[in-house]
């Protein structure tokens, strides 16, 4: 049952200026916005239209359009019309802050050679010659009807080559993506709450952060234990070592937003609380890393999962010289961290989605269950907690680990880069004594969106340095730091995605309601050595699901998002065997990762689209697609009475066969990842990854790692609690080496 929306207003979440050099010049723009006009265009009909700028259908199909859409649209009549008529007239570029959020991408977020190909590209269509290889006319794409844009995009998505179906993929996400973060006429067409239904403020801990005074000189600041990273493992640490009477210092890149501004727009959310505003694709374009980036690291961000790390892969870790994870040790740390966040299922409330999953898992005899939540023992219906959870019944870092700290004396730092570790050598051994980095405070209104008040170098002196900064960002401080261990940066894991999504009757309202309360196990160890899929349901919200809706045309794009309302989204989540690297970009030395989809992984990914296709059909879908290029829509025939056939049924079984074949096509084929593991591996010894059985970097004194890096391989759940509970183990073993120091 819908509860009343109370009156929230989240407070502004001013993004921070853009840079003052145009990343593009204005031949650039002028035939990127061309393009992405052509992807999200003014649709008009042909009796008014200017066919130049809008796309102009006739006016029958136009008005059948628009009947359409009006139909979907919440409000009165004339509401509705309106409504209705705005989001197709609409196009990208219509709102400034479309260009504004482009110019961001470009300028912040995309690596330099990334960038350096995109602009050859628009440098190559603002040629005649150019413009004939790519487009078959001498006429510059930016010169070209809408029609006419629209028609050539549509030819790259099944080109002969390869790179014209990659650029039409990366061009046309680019589009929806940016498109669907600003624009508000397809929310109003939704009707989709700013705030979730019911939401109930809550109040968030008062942190205290340490400000530095203006100087030209290195700050320096002394403390026990500094802790890079906020997030999972890393709250867990500070927790633990503030409570056993430690100094303990926890610096954080990114800055803290209480709960009065969640959750925040799509516009703000992805830039304020995702690593590179969860912009970082692989090398080869074929993976997708979403990775928080805020106070409180993915705790702020993931959506309430709690489940522990299973028998089968705490024995695999096991075998691989590492007994704590079959020990009653890593149990008590497992039970300890959920006891903290009042993990449970008991008060579970399935939303539409995840009850459908669970129904039709149970129609075909497929393993299942509820998905415990660390929900502190409430019922939690925050289906926009990606963009952080406003009525802090989430238990996540921010609201449990990270407080506890506080009240035992812990120390916060925000807005600060840790540039190296600092080693100095004691009796032959490397000895870790602090970190330097710089630090930026927030502007002088305290936010981020104006001119920093005061920047600084900093120079922070411990005796125990713990990284926790992520899977993605804590080799490369490893790696700033001289340490040439070969496994920094190797062994990545990311559980790889892909989405499957139905149409129903009737409206599935799927942003209402907790986002992941339920799994399907079935397909989980398909190898028998603990490798398959697991079937979950995916976050709802807008910004996250239409960009993987297939882009066949501006009105037939418009028309399907429209219709979100009745959908489903879920995923196939793969525990995967094979592996990438996280690498410094050589330019600028952001984070690049190399990581493709095995074959191997891909047919797991596979078989779990195939059973969730099932499952969907059991429950009634009148569509079921896929996001994989090339794979038509199965459309049930709900003229015909029910045979009793069920997933038998001729055509739905010549649809999941096609599929199977069709398999993952490369390169436009795009997998997503919101797990990623193993970068700095733990291991028995120096020769089989970074860090040993404690978290101690191996050949090194007083350095640690504490967070999903350190995983021995891919956890195949959902990663916070294994997290926190590796991390519960490590600062138990630092802080019990610093009482025995002190001893001594």
């Amino acid at each position: 049952m819908s509860l009343p929306t109370a009156p929230v207003s989240p407070k502004a979440t001013p993004l921070p200026p853009l840079p003052k050099e145009d990343p593009l010049t204005l031949d650039q723009w002028r035939t990127l916005l061309a393009i992405t006009d052509a992807c999200i265009p003014s649709i008009k009909p042909l009796s008014t239209a200017n066919p130049l700028t809008d796309l102009a259908p006739p006016d029958t199909e136009y008005s059948t359009a628009l009947s359409t859409i009006r139909a979907l649209t919440p409000g009165s009549d004339a509401d509705a019309s309106a409504a209705a008529t705005a989001y197709l007239e609409d196009h990208a570029s219509s709102n400034p802050a479309f260009q504004q959020e482009l110019q961001r991408i470009f300028a912040l977020y995309m690596p330099a050679s990334v960038r350096r190909e995109l602009t050859l590209v628009l440098n190559v269509l603002n040629t005649r010659a150019g413009s004939l290889a790519l487009t078959g006319s001498f006429t510059p794409i930016a010169q070209q009807p809408c029609h006419v844009r629209e028609a050539i995009i549509l030819q790259w998505k099944t080109a002969r080559l390869g790179a014209l179906r990659g650029l039409h993929r990366s061009l046309t996400v680019l589009a929806r993506q940016t498109w669907i973060k600003i624009t508000p006429t397809l929310r109003r067409v939704l009707g989709v709450p700013r705030v979730p239904t019911g939401m109930k403020p809550g109040k968030g801990y008062d942190y205290g952060f340490i400000q530095l005074p203006p100087g030209d000189k290195p700050e320096v600041i002394e403390t026990d234990v500094v802790i890079v990273g906020s997030g999972c493992g890393g709250a867990v640490c500070a927790k633990n070592l503030a409570e056993a009477g430690n100094r303990v210092l926890v610096v954080e890149k990114a800055y803290h937003w209480t709960p009065e501004h969640f959750p925040m727009s799509e516009a703000d959310g992805w830039n304020h609380l995702f690593m590179n505003g969860a912009f970082i694709t692989s090398d080869d374009t074929s993976t997708s890393i979403v990775a928080g980036e805020a106070w409180g690291g993915g705790g702020t961000v993931n959506w309430s999962a709690s489940l522990q790390t299973q028998g089968y892969v705490r024995s695999e870790w096991a075998a691989k010289g590492l007994p704590f994870f079959t020990s009653k040790h890593f149990q008590d740390s497992l039970d300890r961290v959920c006891d903290r966040m009042g993990v449970s299922t008991q008060f579970i409330e399935h939303n539409r989605a995840n009850a459908m999953l669970l129904e039709g898992a149970r129609k075909l005899g497929y393993a299942h269950k509820a998905v415990p939540q660390n929900t502190g023992g409430a019922q939690h219906r925050c289906g926009h907690c990606t963009f952080g959870c406003g009525s802090c019944e989430k238990q996540g870092p921010v609201i449990s680990f990270l407080p506890d700290a506080a009240r035992a004396g812990a120390s916060f730092l925000e807005g600060f880069h840790a540039e190296r570790i600092v080693f100095k050598t004691v009796a032959g051994e490397k000895v870790a004594t602090g970190i330097v980095g710089s630090w930026t405070s927030r502007d002088m209104h305290g936010g981020v969106a104006g001119s920093p008040a005061v920047r600084r170098n900093l120079i922070i002196k411990a005796k125990r340095i713990i990284v926790s900064a992520g899977t993605m960002q804590s080799p490369l401080l490893l790696l700033r730091s001289g340490l040439t261990n070969p496994h920094i940066g190797r062994n990545l894991h990311v559980h790889p995605v892909s989405m499957l999504g139905a149409v129903h009757k009737e409206a599935t309202t799927p942003w209402d309601g907790a986002i992941l309360t339920s799994v399907v196990n079935e397909y989980e160890n398909l190898d028998l050595h603990g490798h398959g899929a697991k079937l979950e349901v995916t976050n709802m919200i807008p910004s996250s699901w239409l960009i993987w809706l297939d882009w066949a045309g501006g009105l037939q794009y418009k028309l399907a998002a429209a219709r979100m309302k009745h959908m489903a989204g879920f995923i196939a989540i793969a525990r995967d065997r094979d592996t990438g690297r996280v690498y410094p970009d050589p330019v600028d030395g952001r984070v690049r990762f190399s990581y493709t989809p095995s074959a191997f992984d891909k047919r797991h990914i596979m078989q779990g689209l195939l059973a969730l296709a099932r499952i969907q059909y059991v429950e009634g879908a009148e569509e079921i697609f896929t996001t994989i290029p090339g794979v038509s829509t199965f459309k049930r025939d709900t003229s015909l009475p029910d045979s009793g056939q069920g997933i038998n049924d001729e055509r739905f079984q010549a649809w999941l066969q096609a599929l199977e074949r069709k398999g993952f096509p490369t390169p436009e084929s795009v997998f997503v990842s919101a797990h990623q593991m193993g970068t700095c591996r733990m291991s028995s010894t120096q020769k089989a990854g970074v860090v040993d059985p404690t978290g101690k970097v191996w050949g090194t004194e007083g350095l640690y790692v504490a967070d999903a890096s350190v995983f021995p391989s891919a956890s195949g759940v959902n990663p916070m609690v294994t997290n926190m509970a590796i991390a519960d183990w490590i600062s138990r073993g630092v802080a019990a080496g610093l009482r025995s120091r002190a001893v001594l």
